[in-house]
């Protein structure tokens, strides 16, 4: 796709939220099933059912997705995409590249071994290697647009309101 026909699929969009920001807002879900016997979630995603299980540092063996992983991979997947988006836009001239996000957590917190050492992840960082001739201000220009716009980045760096609820299914809900 070119930088005009980017455009032209983006301008009727663009002319709507304007006209009416309310139809911008957009949900998003995602929706998983236990799997008790591997101590895992089986997680539905556009490409077929992914089963997500324990990191080797909290007692998995590695043969199933980590968490944190797909966080990052997410992290990717979005700079990925809005770089390319923003490069065409910009027709910042690319012929490749590479979108890597290493981060940092303390298996102790998510074990309980230490009530001091944190839960989840406490650092990340994101890089491009970039094959183009483009001007370094350009190239500069280009990824911090990226930043901007990238929706995982500006998520994890701006953390939503998060809340979390339960409710029993199955024989014994209807009495409790």
């Amino acid at each position: 796709m070119n930088a005009d026909e980017l455009r032209t699929r983006q301008a009727p969009l663009k002319q709507q939220y304007r006209e009416q920001p309310e139809t911008a807002k957009t949900r998003a879900r995602a929706e998983g099933r236990l799997d008790l016997d591997r101590l895992g979630c089986v997680v539905s995603t556009w490409k077929g059912d992914t089963l997500a299980g324990l990191h080797p540092a909290t007692g998995g063996d590695g043969s199933m997705a980590c968490s944190g992983d797909m966080l990052l991979e997410a992290l990717v997947a979005c700079a990925g995409v809005t770089l390319a988006a923003v490069a065409t836009a910009m027709r910042v001239p690319l012929r490749g590249g590479r979108i890597i996000a290493e981060g940092a957590w303390d298996a102790r917190g998510t074990l309980g071994v230490d009530r001091q050492a944190p839960v989840g992840l406490t650092s990340i960082h994101l890089s491009f290697e970039l094959d183009t001739d483009a001007p370094s201000e350009q190239v500069q220009r280009l990824v911090e647009t990226t930043e901007r716009y990238c929706v995982i980045f500006q998520t994890l760096r701006n953390p939503p309101q998060l809340s979390m609820s339960h409710r029993r299914i199955g024989a014994d809900a209807a009495g409790s």
